[in-house]
């Protein structure tokens, strides 16, 4: 993993950082794995938008990732480490013994040729998706379920990981990304490895254009509206615009959104850093 700070030859490369893709093995995606991609544009099936500064954009294909790592006690063989334009992580391309061929998360350090497989009975090793009562205790792990059979929804964006600190029952003990430490069925998947790609942090896109590509829209100040516009608006000149809020009123800094009343709320032993 790592960076490239391009030479300032152009007012839009003078604070430009990009990857420097050395995982990246192929530019060819597997034909079989791709899907079409409709864009919404934030707008709903009213045709109302919903989200604000989405629009444009590259056109892009889905890549269809096997999440839910079913064929389990089946090795496959790392073919290929790919980028994936719907997402920050790369992605590896598995080929089964039977010919099958999926798309996964890639994790830090998985190399072409390596072996992976997944089930309780696979080594805790980079790449093998278990059953978390089947991973040692203190091992780095992401692509996590919440609950037998889903696939995975936690810690699959770019450099994310957890850990497993204890096993209790039926359940075991893992401290996220976010900080918060919360209970999970001992039954769940999880990848052994924190995700690849870590370091998407550091990227500058160094000009508006190329937050266009992705389809994000210009975002206009808060403060620079009117009253009507925003709860921040308005004001004599420069006016610091009271307390941040979002657009609906809702406090944007320490109130807390989560319902006290939700189901999951006793599943958490500690909440994240504020």
């Amino acid at each position: 993993m790592s960076v490239r700070k391009l030479k300032p030859i152009t007012p839009g490369q003078r604070f430009r950082v990009v990857n420097g893709f050395d995982a990246i093995t192929t530019d060819k995606p597997e034909k079989s794995l791709l899907a079409p991609l409709k864009k919404s544009g934030g707008r709903n099936s009213q045709g109302k938008m919903t989200i604000r500064h989405r629009g444009g954009g590259h056109k892009r294909r889905y890549r269809v990732i096997d999440f839910k790592r079913e064929k389990q006690e089946v090795s496959a063989t790392v073919k290929s480490i790919q980028y994936d334009p719907n997402r920050t992580a790369f992605i590896a391309l598995l080929e089964y013994v039977d010919g099958e061929k999926k798309y996964v998360i890639a994790q830090n350090g998985l190399q072409v040729g390596q072996t992976v497989s997944s089930g309780p009975s696979a080594a805790p090793e980079i790449g093998n998706a278990l059953p978390m009562n089947a991973i040692p205790l203190g091992t780095i792990i992401s692509c996590i379920e919440l609950r037998p059979g889903q696939g995975a929804v936690m810690a699959r964006s770019a450099g994310t990981f957890a850990q497993l600190m204890a096993k209790d029952g039926k359940f075991v003990t893992v401290k996220l990304p976010s900080g918060e430490t919360r209970l999970i069925l001992s039954g769940c998947l999880a990848t052994i490895g924190a995700v690849s790609n870590s370091d998407h942090q550091l990227l500058v896109s160094g000009k508006a254009g190329r937050s266009r590509w992705l389809g994000r829209r210009p975002r206009t100040r808060p403060v620079a509206m009117n009253p009507v516009d925003h709860p921040m608006g308005g004001g004599e000149g420069r006016a610091s615009g009271g307390h941040p809020r979002s657009k609906n009123g809702i406090p944007a800094k320490g109130f807390r959104t989560r319902s006290k009343t939700k189901s999951t709320n006793r599943y958490i032993l500690e909440r994240r850093k504020k």
